[in-house]
């Protein structure tokens, strides 16, 4: 291991990928995944952007998550081949709060978001009559800002703490970003409190959430099996089916990896968990909320000029 100067207010990240060849294979699919994901989440925005039919409410929302997933993932991918690729693993003390604040308020606005856009699909196949007014231009702002500003608040609160608490001499996290409960490990003093303030923030920002997503998306499924049209409850229950199944790889391994006492926590464990949360839903959403979506692939056969074949 690196020797660490004692003197330096700095921190190590030790990574996630071997120093060999397995690992330089591993780094190349992540760095697919990043380019896929990258693309995917920008070319979603823009499509939303330019093309009329898409501003509706569910398409608002779908922006959102695209714009939260690019950050998502730029915030800890880019640092970790950096630091995979030089050798050199140090993130500078102010690094590693930025890093965690752009973390840490991603997953609690992407957390919310997700849980407003199953509301969004509840109420327009459930109550389509009171669509538009219950998703109305200015509710679906309020959901939008909504999910920023607590997430935002959500995270400074961590953030805070994790910056003012005493550090023994080593800091070396071992993790491939800064993620506070790693960090935490390496602190000088009981930190009972915040774990309590931990097990809150996640019970409020992720796990309500996700069982509010839950029963959204469940109790659409079962007004799709009522639907009178063979093609069209198969075609519905398809596509929310595989909705829940990504809102499950985003919120379970988060629920997870936080709730999880400290004593049976593994890092090992967390960093593998911590690829589906931050990594393969930011590639995944796109894919599924807009491959498989129609008016999307209009939207871009009309703004890309590009054809796109259906099926008979």
């Amino acid at each position: 291991m690196e020797k660490w100067n004692q003197t330096s207010n700095d921190f190590i990240l030790l990574g996630l990928l071997p120093p060999n060849q397995t690992g330089m294979l591993l780094l190349f699919l992540i760095l697919l995944v990043f380019f896929l994901a990258s693309l995917g989440n920008s070319t979603m925005m823009y499509l939303i952007c330019m093309d009329s039919r898409l501003h509706k409410p569910m398409y608002f929302l779908l922006g959102q998550l695209s714009l939260m997933d690019l950050m998502y993932i730029s915030t800890t991918v880019p640092k970790m081949v950096h630091n995979f690729l030089s050798g050199h693993k140090g993130i500078s003390f102010l690094g590693c709060g930025f890093q965690s604040f752009l973390f840490l308020t991603m997953a609690g606005s992407e957390g919310l978001l997700l849980a407003s856009m199953a509301y969004d699909r509840y109420v327009a196949i459930c109550h389509p009559l009171h669509y538009p007014n219950r998703m109305s231009r200015r509710m679906c702002v309020q959901m939008i800002m909504g999910s920023w500003v607590l997430g935002s608040i959500n995270s400074l609160a961590h953030t805070v703490y994790a910056l003012h608490i005493p550090y023994c001499q080593s800091r070396a996290i071992d993790h491939f970003f800064c993620d506070v409960p790693a960090m935490l490990l390496l602190a000088c003093m009981d930190t009972w409190v915040y774990e309590y303030m931990v097990f809150v923030s996640v019970t409020l920002t992720l796990l309500l959430p996700f069982l509010g997503t839950t029963a959204s998306y469940g109790r659409v499924l079962l007004a799709v099996y009522h639907m009178r049209s063979k093609e069209g409850r198969k075609k519905a229950f398809s596509t929310c089916s595989t909705h829940l199944t990504v809102v499950t790889l985003y919120y379970a391994p988060f629920v997870y990896t936080y709730l999880r006492p400290r004593n049976v926590r593994s890092s090992a464990e967390d960093k593998i968990l911590a690829i589906f949360y931050t990594i393969l839903t930011s590639m995944l959403n796109p894919i599924i909320y807009s491959l498989r979506n129609k008016e999307v692939l209009g939207a871009m056969k009309r703004v890309f000029g590009v054809f796109f074949s259906e099926k008979k």
